[in-house]
């Protein structure tokens, strides 16, 4: 996605996104002249084998994998999400999920994104969840 096509807003009318967090998040995006939206339903840490990672960081890993392979399905790639939601169980998780996000999921402009803590998911033993919304197809 090139900067033309998309902005992210981050006014100083709101509370200023610290620098370190400018690559994984922005209080709004900006998707201009596209013609598809892909809407991935929430992904949890269980590979197409069935087996769940035995941690938060192996967790979330996979559920990232399942994104990335829902928008390889879809002729896109990370660069063309607009949103993110992340659900945790746990909000002692949220460095680990920060650091990851910094590895794997760092692009400017960041997409905006919401991360939640839930009391529980789908199945006790699921520690993350995350969904996201994907442009593509300029026109």
């Amino acid at each position: 996605m090139t900067t033309n096509q998309s902005v992210s807003h981050n006014p100083d009318t709101v509370w200023q996104v610290p620098d370190t967090f400018r690559s994984i998040y922005s209080h709004a995006f900006e998707a201009k002249g596209f013609n598809r939206l892909l809407s991935i339903s929430g992904q949890f840490g269980v590979a197409s084998d069935g087996k769940l990672g035995a941690n938060f960081s192996a967790q979330c890993e996979q559920a990232m994998d399942n994104v990335e392979a829902l928008l390889t399905a879809g002729g896109m790639t990370t660069s063309q999400i607009v949103k993110i939601t992340y659900y945790v169980t746990r909000a002692t998780d949220f460095p680990t999920l920060v650091e990851i996000r910094r590895k794997r999921w760092s692009w400017e402009p960041a997409p905006s994104v919401t991360a939640i803590v839930v009391s529980g998911l789908a199945r006790p033993e699921y520690l993350i969840e995350i969904e996201a919304l994907a442009v593509g197809g300029v026109l």
